[in-house]
C-alpha cells in the first residue's frame, strides 16, 4: 500500500522575507508617487482650464475719426465702438477730441494750402491716440458745415478746390480716408438729434410700450442754426419732414436749417441794418456802452448773407456800443421776417414749423453763451430769470465788463448781442414761451460725449462698416462642464486608490508580528 503525498511548504528564510518586503515597499512608494503626480497634474489642468475659460475676453474695438469743419473753427473727434455691432447700429462713444487752432477751413479761401495744414496738430494727436496696428483700418471723415455752404454759394470752383486741398493733406496720414463732404443743413440737424437722443438713451434700447419720448435738438453755429424734433401731429411740409429708422424703430422728424442765422452771420445782418452815419460810425445797442470796434466793410460783409444787400460809401466804419437792451431786442427782431406764412404755423421767413413739442437739448453756441451767463444748471432757469440776467449784463459799461472777465475781447464784446439773439430766436423765431421755456436744457456734453452732429454722423456711417465676430471662449459651456466632471472623477478615483493603498499599508504594519 502506497503512502499519500504530503504537501510541504518550506518557510522563507529571514533574509529572503526581508528582501521581499523591501520590494513590496518600493512598489508601494512608486505607486503612491505616481498617484500624487497624477493628482497634481489633474489639479493643475483643472485650474488652468478654469482660469482660461473664465478669463475676461478682450474687447474688439474699432475706431473712427470725424472732423467737424464749422464756419468759425474745426474740431476733431475720435470715436470707438465694438467690432460686433448691435441691432445693425454701432455702439459709438467719444474717446478723445481736439480743437484745431485758427478759424474754420472756409476762412482759408485765399490761402488754400493752409487749410489742410491747420489740421496737422489734431491729426497727429489722433495718431498717438489710436493703436498703430488699427490706424490703416480707421476711417476718417470730414464734414464741412455752413461756412463751406456759404463759400460754395459764392464760388463753387473755389470751394471744391479748397476741399480737394484738405483731402490731399488728410490722405498723407495712415488712416482709412473716406472723403470730405459739405453736409446739408438737414443732415446737420438730424445727426444732432440722433446724438442727443442716443446719449440720453431715448433710442438704441428696448423699451416696453413703443418709442420713448425723444429730445428735440437745437443747434446754433456761426453761420447756421437748426431745429429738429418729433412733433405731436402730422408734418405739413415734405421739405422739412424726414423719416428715419434706428434700432428697428421708426421716427417721423421735423427738421429745418436756417443758413445765415448762425450767431456770427446774424451779427452781420444786424450791423447791416444799422446804417453808418456820415462820419462812418455805427451805433450798436447790442454792444456794451463805451465799446468800439473798427471793421473793414468789404471783409466783414463778404458773405452771401449780406454782400448783395449792403451798400455804404465808407470802406472802414467804427462800431460804437450804446448798451441799450430794449433797443437791441427790437433791432434783432428786425432781421427776421414774420410777415409771410402760407402754412398753418411758421417760424420766420415763411418757413413752416409745427408747434414745438417735448423737451429740447440746446448745444454748440447756445451752450457757450448761456454758460457765460451761468444759466446752464441741470434744472433750467425760467424765462424771466434769463431775460433779467442778459439785460443786466447788456446795461453794464464796457470798462466794467472788460475788468470783470478775462476772456477773449471779441467774444466778450459780442455776448450781449449773443444773449439777446438767442432769446429772440427761441421766443420770436421758434415760438417758445414762458410756459415751455424750461423744457430747454442747455448742454455741452452728455455722459462725457460732446453734443453735436458728429456722433450721429459717425453712428450712421458705421452701418457701412462690416461687423466682426467677437472673441470666443476656448470651450463651449457644455465642453467646459464635461471636462471639469471627467477630471474631477479622475482625481476622485486617484484619491480613493491612494487612500486604499495607504490604509492597506498601515494595516499590515500594525499587524506585523
Amino acid at each position: 500500500m502506497g503512502l499519500s503525498p504530503v504537501l510541504y511548504c518550506m518557510p522563507l528564510r529571514a533574509e529572503n522575507r526581508s528582501q521581499f518586503n523591501k520590494i513590496k515597499l518600493k512598489k508601494h512608494r512608486y505607486l503612491i508617487a505616481l498617484i500624487i503626480t497624477l493628482m497634481v497634474a489633474g489639479v493643475v489642468i483643472l485650474v488652468t482650464i478654469s482660469v482660461v475659460q473664465n478669463k475676461s475676453l478682450p474687447k474688439k474695438l474699432k475706431y473712427g475719426i470725424v472732423l467737424d469743419a464749422g464756419s468759425s473753427h474745426t474740431a476733431l473727434y475720435i470715436y470707438s465702438w465694438p467690432a460686433e455691432k448691435l441691432n445693425d447700429t454701432g455702439i459709438v462713444t467719444e474717446v478723445d477730441s481736439c480743437k484745431v487752432k485758427g478759424p474754420g477751413i472756409s476762412s482759408y479761401w485765399n490761402d488754400i494750402k493752409q487749410a489742410g495744414l491747420s489740421l496737422k496738430m489734431c491729426l497727429e494727436k489722433a495718431k498717438e491716440r489710436i493703436p498703430e496696428k488699427q490706424q490703416h483700418v480707421t476711417p476718417v471723415y470730414l464734414g464741412a458745415t455752413a461756412g463751406m455752404r456759404l463759400l460754395r454759394l459764392q464760388d463753387q470752383f473755389l470751394a471744391e478746390k479748397l476741399m480737394n486741398s484738405v483731402e490731399e493733406f488728410i490722405k498723407t496720414y495712415p488712416f482709412n480716408f473716406q472723403g470730405v463732404k459739405i453736409i446739408t443743413g438737414q443732415e446737420e440737424g438730424v445727426f444732432g438729434w440722433i446724438t442727443v437722443n442716443y446719449l440720453k438713451e431715448n433710442i438704441g434700447k428696448d423699451n416696453v410700450g413703443g418709442n420713448p419720448e425723444t429730445l428735440g435738438a437745437l443747434d446754433l453755429g456761426g453761420a447756421s442754426t437748426q431745429i429738429t424734433f418729433v412733433p405731436d401731429g402730422k408734418i405739413e411740409s415734405e421739405e422739412s419732414a424726414l423719416h428715419i429708422r434706428l434700432y428697428g424703430k421708426s421716427y417721423n422728424i421735423y427738421t429745418h436749417s436756417y443758413l445765415c442765422y448762425g450767431k456770427d452771420q446774424a451779427l452781420k445782418l444786424l450791423l447791416e441794418k444799422l446804417n453808418a452815419s456820415d462820419d462812418g460810425t455805427v451805433l450798436n445797442p447790442c454792444f456794451n456802452k463805451g465799446y468800439t470796434r473798427t471793421i473793414n466793410v468789404t471783409a466783414f460783409f463778404d458773405s452771401p448773407c449780406t454782400s448783395i444787400q449792403h451798400s455804404t460809401t465808407h470802406q472802414i466804419v467804427t462800431v460804437i456800443g450804446t448798451g441799450s437792451p430794449d433797443q437791441c431786442s427790437h433791432d434783432i427782431r428786425s432781421i427776421f421776417n414774420f410777415s409771410v406764412c402760407t402754412w398753418s404755423s411758421c417760424s420766420f421767413d415763411g418757413v413752416y414749423q409745427p408747434k414745438v413739442h417735448g423737451k429740447f437739448g440746446a448745444f454748440s453756441a447756445y451752450y457757450f453763451v448761456m454758460d457765460f451767463f451761468n444759466l446752464t444748471n441741470e434744472k433750467p432757469y425760467d424765462l424771466s430769470t434769463v431775460k433779467h440776467t442778459v439785460m443786466e449784463f447788456c446795461s453794464k459799461p464796457w470798462g466794467e465788463v472788460r475788468n470783470s472777465f478775462s476772456i477773449n475781447e471779441k467774444y466778450l464784446s459780442e455776448n450781449c448781442f449773443a444773449g439777446q439773439y438767442i432769446l429772440s430766436l427761441l421766443q420770436n423765431g421758434y415760438n417758445f414761451t414762458s410756459s415751455n421755456w424750461e423744457t430747454i436744457n442747455f448742454l455741452r456734453k452728455i455722459k462725457g460725449t460732446s453734443a453735436g452732429w458728429t456722433l450721429g454722423y459717425m453712428m450712421n456711417l458705421t452701418n457701412m462698416i462690416p461687423a466682426e465676430p467677437p472673441y470666443t471662449k476656448p470651450l463651449t459651456n457644455a465642453s467646459y462642464l464635461t471636462a471639469v466632471i471627467i477630471i474631477s472623477i479622475f482625481l476622485f478615483f486617484l484619491l480613493v486608490t491612494g487612500f486604499l493603498i495607504f490604509r492597506k499599508k498601515v494595516f499590515k504594519t500594525q499587524n506585523k508580528p
